[in-house]
This record gives C-alpha cells, structure tokens and sequence, in this order.
C-alpha cells in the first residue's frame, strides 16, 4: 500500500501530535487527581464531560446525527468495552499501580488480539505477528515482575496488574467486534453515544462502590482536562491521525504516547524510572511493530 499523498501526511502529523500530547499525561494527570477522587466517579465524569464535549464538537462540524442500527454493536461494545469496562479497570488499578507503568501496559492488545483473530474472526496470522505476541508477554513479564511475588512478597499490586489484563482484553474484545460488525458512520460520529454509554454504565457502579466518594475540589482542573480536552479531543485526532497516516507511521508515532506518559511520571511524580520499565517498555514497542509490519 502507497503512503499517503505527502499534504495528507503532513496533516497527519499535526493530528498525531495533538493525540500524543493529550494522551501522554492522561495517566500521570489521573493518578494525581486520585489523591482528591475517588476511581470509578473519575472516570464517569471523563466519560460524561467527553460525551458532552464531542456532540458540541460534531454540532459545530454540522456532523451529529443519530446512529442506524447497523452502527449498535460498534457503539455497544466501544461503550461497554472500550471505555466503559476499560476505566472501570484501569481508573481502580492505578490505586496499585504506578502511572508510568499503566501507561505502557494499557496499550498491549496485541497478545490477546493476534490469538482471538484467528480463533474468532479465523483470520490468517503471519509468523512476525506471533512473535509478536510472545515478546509482547515478555514484556508484560518483565513490568509484573512475578518473581518479586514468591512467597507473598510483591503480591499487593497483583489484583492491579489483574484488572489491567482484563483492561486489555476488553480493549481487544471491542477491536473484534468493529472488525467483524463495522459500523455503517465514521466511528468519530459515534463518539458521543459512546461516551454516553460508557458513562451511563459507571454511574451505578460509583454509586455502589463509591457511595460517599466524588471529586475534591483539587481534583477538578485533573478532571476538565482529561474529560473535556484528553478524552474528546485527543480521541478525534487520534482517529484523523490514523485516516491520514500509513498503518507504520501511526503505529510507530503512537508508540510516543506511554514513552511520554513515563517521563512526565517520572519527572512530576517522582516514580522510579527502573531498569524493568526501560526494558519492559521496548519489549511491548518491539512487539507492536512486529504485529504492524507483519
């Protein structure tokens, strides 16, 4: 496949900055906030504020409709699993793991997409692609470090990494289903009804497991940012990135993203920045340009 025309790439590229530079600090800035909030009204705010903000944002581009029936299972499971289950998982994890950390291990779909390909959608799956996964397992091997846990020693932050495998799972559960139901609109244009949904869904859930919790006041400028700038607009440039973009490029600019996340954890948070992060860092960067090449 040709790359695209070069004004497209160039265009490209200003949408790829803006959604690495929304999205590198969605996690440190999350993990901070969570010393004034509690996890699950967190992310149903990001979810609300997003939603909110994107129906403005399609408004003004004259391009808010309502969704055909053909684009439900997109939005279903975008909704449910994407964001919904997703910052469930992640927004409670982050009380067990670093920022830096989470914003390496909540880009890996790769071990659980590759197998789930052939085994659901029976897709064809090249020799690269499953050496993908098993360096994308070392990586995730070398962040968890479950040697640390013999003996009971390490194991308080088990039920972390935990949740952020079925983080990944349910990101790549969402990617099958898009796959195999496209949606019949741009996913852009669906984006309000899936953050409405997601919201709709962690509203009981924070009213059940957080019922005296909520945002501190010195959590708010934590939760403008991420739930009306991070969320909507970084999702939609990250979505024209990937329009103007080669699959390569955009998987490779991406990759900018949880590199960005643990320098600003590392350099705001004061998190240790160990050897396992550096290491387990460029496994799971190896292991997602394989599963691009191949």
């Amino acid at each position: 496949m040709s790359d695209p025309p070069r004004a497209g790439a160039l265009e490209g590229f200003r949408y790829l900055a803006v959604s690495v530079l929304l999205f590198g600090g969605v996690w440190p800035v999350t993990k901070h906030a969570l010393a004034h909030a509690t996890p699950l009204w967190f992310a149903f705010n990001r979810c609300a504020m997003a939603a909110a903000v994107t129906v403005l944002l399609l408004a003004a581009m004259r391009r808010l409709r309502w969704p055909v029936r053909s684009d439900l299972p997109c939005i279903l499971a975008i909704g449910l699993l994407q964001l919904g289950g997703f910052f469930a998982l992640a927004h409670i994890a982050l009380g067990w793991i670093q920022a830096g950390r989470m914003a390496i291990l909540t880009n890996v779909t790769v071990f659980w997409l590759i197998p789930l390909s052939v085994w659901v959608l029976g897709e064809r799956v090249s020799r690269p692609q499953w050496w993908a996964v098993g360096i994308g397992l070392l990586g995730v091997f070398v962040l968890i470090q479950p040697w640390t846990m013999i003996g009971g020693a390490g194991l308080d932050a088990l039920p972390g990494y935990l949740m952020l495998l079925g983080c990944s799972l349910f990101w790549s559960l969402s990617i099958l289903v898009t796959r195999r139901l496209p949606p019949r609109r741009p996913v852009l244009e669906l984006l309000p009804w899936c953050f409405g949904l997601a919201a709709l869904m962690l509203l009981p859930l924070a009213l059940w497991r957080e019922p005296g919790g909520g945002i501190g006041r010195p959590a708010w400028p934590h939760a403008a940012f991420i739930g009306a700038v991070a969320a909507p607009i970084g999702t939609w440039a990250t979505i024209e990135a990937g329009r103007r973009l080669s699959g390569i490029r955009a998987s490779v600019g991406f990759l900018v993203v949880p590199v960005l996340g643990v320098l600003i954890s590392n350099l705001w948070l004061g998190e240790a920045l160990g050897w396992d992060v550096v290491l387990g860092g460029i496994l799971i960067a190896a292991s997602l340009l394989l599963a691009a090449r191949g």
